[in-house]
């Protein structure tokens, strides 16, 4: 097995999780695959804002697990899923750290979306 470095969030890569004040939908091919008002937006380091949305507020239903895993040392490890319709822009298009390391503990049981694979928007 191999030993996988863990870092904390610190000044230099820093990592934040907070509530979401905003209603959204996230749509693949038309279909309404999330509809939430409890996401999480996570902003790490110089990266843009992702946003975590709880599984209970998915179509868990409509994703299929992928064998496809990443590994992120200040999050943990990652799966991934793909969304319906097999084409090449569904293929591991959402990801989720199923046991997330402490700092970024607030996002277990969520999900996030590649932003170029799915349609964002805010609802009133």
């Amino acid at each position: 097995m191999v030993e996988r470095s863990v870092k904390i969030p610190g000044p230099d890569h820093p990592i934040t999780v907070a509530r979401s004040p905003k209603h959204i939908v996230v749509k693949y091919q038309g279909e309404v695959i999330a509809d939430t008002r409890n996401a999480l937006e996570l902003r790490e380091a110089s990266y843009g804002a992702v946003l975590y949305i709880p599984r209970a507020d998915v179509k868990m239903g409509r994703l299929t697990r992928s064998e496809h895993k990443t590994y992120c040392p200040y999050k943990g490890e990652c799966s991934y899923f793909s969304l319906p319709a097999g084409d090449a822009r569904a293929e591991n298009a959402v990801w989720s750290y199923e046991a997330p390391y402490e700092s970024v503990a607030a996002i277990k049981d969520h999900l996030a979306f590649y932003a170029d694979r799915v349609a964002f928007s805010e609802a009133d």
